[in-house]
């Protein structure tokens, strides 16, 4: 390859992040302009670069977190199918989701009454304000509660039957994350939602991690959970373009909203609908 794309700027690999999926064989890049931010937490490393084509792009530990440009697809995939999926949720729990984007979409159901995000580094919650301020518009809303702390724990003392919704927003299995991919947290979740409360994990790509979303699907179903779905989704900047959020019900059936609910809501969203969710449920995935 001698020349990017759609450019007469001759190709530098020092000029491009890129990262490398092993399971998959491929590498995904973006053309940079700036590296913003460098920050070694006692958890992680963080940096912040300026795209060319793709806004800002945050990277833990090497591996892509979000872009400007398509994040959207993501944050509205793992909240809006959860909470339109249940009747009226008031209490969320967001564990994970330093970012924001996650606790700005739960923040525009009216229904919402309190929405805890527990994130354990609070870096990345400093940075997505800086970098990513559109993310972070909802952050001094009344019914939001900022926890920077272990989500493990933090969903083991929460009281039996005490949320409505849990959102599970975290990076890849490995780290500070591992812990949220087990069963005895699942297990804690299925505690501490109320009859008919509904789980939604970010479940990885579809196409190359089967193994894991087995696995997740397992723990909710050993938990107690009554309906298991994984819906997948585009996500142009996550190796294989293509990922997942997978969803359980503790009691009744996991159904999209009426179109009457969706608009009467107010809510805009760039992907998500009714007809969008109701395909999502229909795929059979993994």
């Amino acid at each position: 390859m001698s020349t990017a794309a759609n450019d007469d700027t001759p190709f530098d690999p020092k000029t491009w992040f890129t990262e490398v999926c092993a399971d998959a064989g491929s590498v995904v890049g973006w053309q940079i302009d700036a590296h913003l931010e460098h920050v070694e937490t006692e958890f992680q490393t963080i940096d912040v670069y300026r795209t060319r084509h793709w806004g800002n792009l945050m990277v833990i530990d090497g591996f892509v977190m979000l872009t400007t440009r398509d994040n959207f697809l993501y944050h509205e995939m793992l909240v809006h199918p959860a909470l339109f999926g249940h009747p009226a949720p008031k209490r969320v729990a967001i564990i994970g989701g330093g970012d924001c984007g996650t606790l700005r979409e739960v923040l525009g159901h009216a229904s919402v009454e309190s929405a805890v995000q527990c994130e354990i580094d609070e870096q990345v919650t400093r940075l997505s304000e800086k970098h990513f301020p559109e993310l972070c518009e909802r952050n001094d809303d009344p019914r939001a509660e900022l926890v920077f702390d272990d989500g493990l724990a933090w969903i083991r003392n929460a009281g039996t039957g005490s949320l409505d919704v849990i959102i599970v927003d975290s990076t890849d299995p490995i780290g500070p994350a591992e812990g949220l991919f087990g069963p005895d947290f699942v297990a804690d979740c299925h505690r501490a939602l109320a009859d008919g409360g509904i789980l939604v994990q970010q479940s990885e790509s579809p196409l190359i991690h089967q193994h894991l979303i087995a696995g997740i699907r397992q723990n909710m179903e050993r938990a107690g959970f009554d309906t298991i779905r994984t819906l997948g989704f585009p996500q142009p900047c996550y190796p294989s373009g293509w990922w997942s959020a997978t969803q359980a019900r503790k009691g009744g059936v996991l159904a999209p909203p009426s179109a009457a609910r969706f608009t009467d809501s107010g809510i805009k969203t760039r992907y998500y609908n009714p007809d969008v969710h109701r395909g999502a449920l229909a795929t059979q995935l993994p």
